[in-house]
């Protein structure tokens, strides 16, 4: 599987001016930073949860097959469609009576062609994520990711290292939201 985002989440308003409030800082000469630093934040967030924090707009690649594929990305929104990908990236759309979706309340996404047109690959284009905006987002999530940000922040201004692993204190708010799968 290889997914991109096509349309990130946006935290350059309400996000970025809470993790401002909570650094104290009331000049926009860091705004890109924090915002780089925000989004970071999110995209550790989904690794230690296993869901995307914010809704976004995604694109997963899968081989092309007659067998229920599942997105990995959760919780999956809407799928918007599905093109076939040929080997020199040319793109064509699916009609849908060729491919089957099934999105379950839990979030998770299947796909499957219905006919095989012949081609290797498929794209997937979707939206996921939690909640559409930042105020939508559950509080234990937003103050972790508010937290993981300005923690990144200072260990940049003290001149540390970022670890891979959150902080303790971010881990436990998040932990409640934490997706694991058997394998």
């Amino acid at each position: 599987m290889k997914r991109a985002i096509v349309v990130p989440a946006i935290v350059a308003g309400e996000a970025l001016d809470e993790l401002k409030g909570w650094l104290s800082i009331t000049t926009s000469g860091d705004d890109a930073l924090l915002t780089s630093l925000l989004h970071s934040a999110l995209d550790t967030c989904e690794a230690f949860t296993g869901q995307m924090p914010l809704e976004a707009l995604c694109e997963e690649i899968l081989p092309a097959s007659l067998f229920w594929q599942p997105l990995q990305t959760v919780p999956v929104q809407a799928i918007s469609g599905v093109e076939s990908l040929l080997p020199d990236n040319t793109r064509f759309p699916i009609p849908t009576q060729d491919y089957a979706l099934d999105l379950e309340a839990s979030g998770r996404a299947r796909v499957r062609l219905v006919r095989h047109p012949g081609i290797g690959r498929v794209a997937v284009r979707f939206s996921a994520g939690l909640a559409a905006d930042w105020s939508a987002l559950p509080e234990s999530l937003r103050h972790g990711i508010l937290r993981l940000a300005a923690h990144q922040y200072a260990q940049r201004a003290a001149g540390e290292g970022d670890s891979s692993a959150p902080p303790a204190a971010v881990a436990a708010l998040w932990r409640p939201w934490r997706r694991l799968r058997l394998i």
